[in-house]
């Protein structure tokens, strides 16, 4: 490609108008020329096909065509005039050789191009000579302007780069400042020189920590200025001003009546010499962006708390009664900062402040009599002005039709009061800084089921729907046989037959045939008789149509549970991963936090000793939030100082298989699903027995599986002799040696009634920069949707093996952009990556629900489960939701059948170039560029539905959407 004109070039006979123009790399300001488009798109082809392509009629057509294309993008673009850089015009040909199939020449330029940036930036070094650039001046707050220091801004992109492979330094302040305007102001530059580094994501995901990086130049200036500390300052700087911001910090938090004023008590200079400005390094954009939006501490909007500050803050909070509190502070520290362990999204909010609520998550029975009711209702509202996430059992309120004595009259059943949850749920934001989340349960003998089944349709009497909480069933065992057996299934009113409420197992099944057979003496007046598939169809169905409710399994939760001798598990919670009791007199309470498996992954093999130190020290953070946290109502203060429950859960779990070259859909996975979660058992257990001989056993411990010997593994048995063998298998292997702790837990107790559950981990996993929980990744290349915005996530780990191969280049970016981030459809990419790096909709649903019945077994509350189905279908989904049961899992959570947010893509045939959409719901990645298919129909009924004629898709929120519901409520 070298700069002689092309033989027999074709004129183009659009002519541009002079007010046209173009930069050269120069800072010379020449006319656009159409003609030179034509000459470089001629020379592409010479370099790649030989001297005779200028001559071939299919290049001669192409390029005439082309040329006029890009000339007339600019003056539709800019139809007064304008000026555009040379770089806008180079893109311009690559994406006109792209859309036109021609992959080797457009390869051919993206290498040309590249090779001569390199060659540039080479010369300007080695010459010495700043790059030409016009004279701007920077106005700061005070209004007064000066010289934009050229210096400091190559300082901290440079400091940004250092360390990263594959990023350009030169490129983005040179890209910048094409963005900058005399007069720009301080936060202007900043903006610029981030928003140039963040289009560069899709190109090198080492581009997200040079945009966190640059972001924390903000950071820095905001809080150091506010605090007295430094007008601005760069990240080598920092190691020298942490510690004077840090007790600065502290002590403007307790003037501002923010911080607890027993965090002085502290020696703060111990602390502040550990912290560690290098792990500032570690953030994605993704991830400090979240932090600096919605949980830093601030003050008239000015966020005055940093990232290692925050982190400090949380472990001072959490050792506010330890004997050590300095040492105590600084292990925490460590393992927050290092991100091998996060503590869920209250205590990263709260702890250390004035109102230290902790807590994740809040359970509730509503009894059956008014007062009570509108009290739950008030205790809802309460709990999540404080950031709780809610679930709330219903069943014990009286069906539709059921008599009320105290009126002569009839009730209108469980559904009007449940519209007034949804709306005190609107209206009590969390404290403003995220939306109320609850989620009702009902159990699916509950004769309101039918129309509880509807709440969240978008057709009907609105005043009988709620559009913004969530649902969920619990479903006894007995329903899941007859469904199995295809048999009748009757509803009934709890006002008549209140004990099915708190009856489970084999007592249930007893109790529910004595009520059957009221029925049919003529005692019970008030019933209704279905087919058990029948009923079962319509949950699919609702589940399918409107995301909701999820289906929840009340027997395993019961018969599993260590406290079955205190009481009942009437739900689970928000995020379907608690089953703890609740009765009116006790709330339960829930403190979570996750540790990060993809940092026990050392060097291609898990890292047991690592996972030990970390799990010891987690369990200890837990059982502190206990004592600590503020309890919003007197049941919930109750209920956790009596059981002292926590929930450690895992996330980055695809982190680690990627770590370890493992595919999802693989028996190596369901493998380390299960060996995995053993460890992080076995020593979270340990961990609390070894609490409870320093600390004292929890209250309600005598009478408790734990001290009967009984752990999760061994509780398998009694779901199995209660449901009968011939509806479950389980996996029951082990690796551990398990005698050891029962041991341990006879002669010294333990310390918390439940020790573990794994939450959607939704917003910690963001800050940490790895997966959700246990999920397969989403998509390889996509744009996810929050709060704090939308951010381009590219799959690092696809894109180094990509680059180990020779693979990764423009041509793969944008074929990523095509298929929705997919490597299933391109050629090229051997068959073990596509394997490796398949995507949650293509991974069957069947390997989530093995992996997670392996988890199950050595977990004492639940997991929240998301499925994934492609081109789903009523037989896919009976098939599905059967197999949870019978695998023995206690809950499900979202049915996720709709894409997220796309990526930009390009594409050949449609003129929606770079635009932002949202992928078809259900639809299979094309297998070759071809018109979007025409939306599905919508299911007809239950009937067309179960019999595969699937219709629109789940309506279930997308990635970005379910963010803000209620996952990162828990977490």
């Amino acid at each position: 490609m070298d700069t002689t004109a092309a033989p027999d070039r074709p004129s183009v006979s659009v002519t541009a108008p002079q007010t046209l123009r173009v930069i050269k790399r120069t800072g010379d300001v020449v006319p656009f020329d159409a003609d030179k488009i034509a000459v470089a798109l001629s020379k592409a082809f010479i370099a790649v096909e030989g001297d005779n392509a200028a001559a071939s009629s299919r290049v001669r057509d192409f390029v005439q065509r082309a040329s006029q294309s890009i000339e007339e993008a600019f003056l539709r673009r800019m139809p007064d005039g304008g000026t555009l850089h040379i770089e806008d015009i180079q893109d311009q040909v690559e994406l006109a050789l792209m859309r036109a199939g021609e992959q080797k020449v457009a390869r051919a330029y993206v290498l040309y191009r590249e090779e001569h940036a390199r060659a540039r930036a080479e010369a300007s070094a080695e010459a010495d000579i700043a790059k030409p650039h016009p004279t701007l001046n920077v106005t700061a707050p005070d209004g007064s302007t000066r010289p934009l220091d050229l210096g400091r801004v190559e300082t901290l992109v440079r400091d940004a780069c250092e360390n990263l492979a594959n990023v350009e330094a030169d490129k983005i302040v040179e890209d910048s400042l094409k963005n900058l305007y005399d007069g720009v102001s301080v936060d202007g530059v900043s903006q610029a020189l981030m928003m140039t580094a963040r289009t560069l994501v899709e190109k090198d995901p080492n581009y997200t920590y040079v945009t966190a990086r640059l972001l924390q130049d903000n950071l820095r200036r905001e809080a150091l200025s506010f605090l007295g500390i430094a007008d601005e300052a760069t990240y080598q700087e920092m190691a020298d001003y942490y510690k004077p911001a840090f007790q600065a910090y502290i002590e403007k938090g307790i003037e501002f009546e923010q911080l607890d004023p027993r965090l002085a008590e502290f020696d703060l200079a111990r602390l502040g010499d550990a912290l560690d400005h290098t792990r500032d390094a570690q953030f994605t954009y993704l991830g400090l962006q979240t932090l600096y939006d919605r949980y830093f501490i601030h003050r008239d909007e000015v966020r005055y708390e940093l990232p290692q500050v925050m982190f400090m803050r949380v472990a001072m909070g959490l050792a506010l009664d330890e004997d050590d509190r300095e040492a105590r502070a600084i292990e925490f520290y460590e393992l927050l900062s290092s991100f091998d362990y996060m503590a869920s999204t209250p205590t990263l909010f709260n702890a250390g402040t004035v109102r230290s609520q902790l807590s994740s998550c809040y359970l509730t029975t509503v009894p059956d009599d008014l007062d009570s009711i509108y009290s739950a209702i008030r205790d809802n509202a309460l709990l999540s002005k404080w950031a709780g996430g809610l679930g709330n059992d219903w069943t014990p309120v009286r069906a539709l039709g059921s008599y009320i004595k105290g009126t002569n009259g009839k009730s209108q059943g469980v559904v009007p009061f449940l519209k007034v949850v949804n709306d005190t749920a609107v209206a009590v934001n969390q404290g403003g800084k995220r939306k109320g989340a609850v989620c009702a349960y009902l159990e699916s003998w509950h004769l309101d089921i039918e129309e509880f089944l509807e709440l969240r349709k978008n057709t009907g009497d609105d005043r009988r729907r709620t559009h913004d909480m969530n649902t969920a069933n619990w479903v006894p065992d007995l329903f899941m046989k007859r469904v199995f057996d295809d048999q009748e299934w009757t509803l009934f009113s709890p006002a008549t037959c209140p004990d099915l409420h708190d009856l489970y197992g084999a007592a249930f099944e007893k109790r529910y045939q004595e009520y059957e057979e009221m029925t049919r003496n003529g005692q019970l007046k008030l019933f209704k008789r279905v087919k058990a598939k029948d009923l079962w169809r319509k949950m699919l169905s609702m589940l399918f149509e409107t995301g909701h409710p999820w289906i929840t399994f009340k027997d395993p939760c019961n018969l599993r549970s260590p406290q079955q001798h205190a009481g009942v598990v009437h739900s689970s919670n928000l995020c379907t991963e608690i089953t703890l009791n609740t009765s009116p007199d006790e709330i339960a309470v829930c403190n979570l936090g996750s540790i990060n498996l993809a940092q026990h992954v050392v060097d291609g093999a898990f890292d047991g000793d690592k996972l030990k130190k970390t799990v010891r020290t987690a369990v200890r953070m837990l059982d502190n939030v206990i004592d600590i946290n503020y309890y919003a109502v007197p049941q919930a203060e109750r209920s956790n100082f009596k059981h002292r429950p926590v929930g450690l859960g895992i996330m980055g779990f695809q982190d680690a298989l990627y770590a370890q070259d493992i595919a999802y859909a693989s028996d190596e996975a369901v493998s380390f699903a299960d060996t995995s979660m053993e460890l992080v058992s076995y020593h979270a257990i340990e961990a609390s027995a070894d609490l409870a001989a320093e600390r004292g056993r929890y209250e309600s411990f005598e009478g408790s599986l734990w001290s009967q010997g009984v752990l999760p593994i061994d509780s398998i048995d009694k779901l199995k002799a209660e449901r009968g063998e011939q509806y479950i298998e389980v996996d029951t292997s082990a690796t551990q040696d398990w005698d050891r702790i029962r041991e341990k837990i006879a002669s010294q107790g333990m310390r918390n009634s439940n020790v573990m559950a794994i939450a959607p981990t939704a917003t910690i996993s963001n800050i940490c920069g790895v997966s959700q929980s246990i999920e397969p990744t989403y998509q390889n290349l996509f744009v996810k949707s929050n709060l704090s915005g939308e951010f381009t996530v590219v799959n690092s780990y696809m894109v180094n093996d990509l680059k180990a191969r020779g693979l990764w280049d423009e041509v793969m970016i944008n074929d990523l952009k095509y298929y929705d981030g997919s490597v299933q459809p391109i050629d090229r990419i051997p068959d073990d990556l596509k394997a490796k790096y398949a995507t949650a909709f293509e991974v069957e649903p069947k390997w989530l629900v093995e992996a997670a019945a392996r988890r199950q077994k050595w977990i004492d509350q639940a997991q929240s489960l998301n499925l994934y189905i492609q081109g789903v279908s009523g037989k896919k989904l009976d098939v599905t939701y059967r197999m949870a049961w019978f695998r023995g899992l206690k809950t499900t959570y979202y049915l996720r059948a709709l894409g997220a947010t796309s990526v930009e893509k390009s594409t050949v045939d449609r003129g929606n170039l770079n635009a932002v959409s949202n992928a078809s719901p259900g639809a299979a990645p094309a297998p070759s560029p071809a018109p979007a298919p025409e939306a599905k129909p919508e299911p007809k009924g239950i009937d067309d539905f179960l019999q595969g004629k699937s219709g629109s898709g789940s309506q279930a929120p997308s990635a970005g959407e379910i963010d803000e519901l209620g996952c990162e409520a828990c977490q």
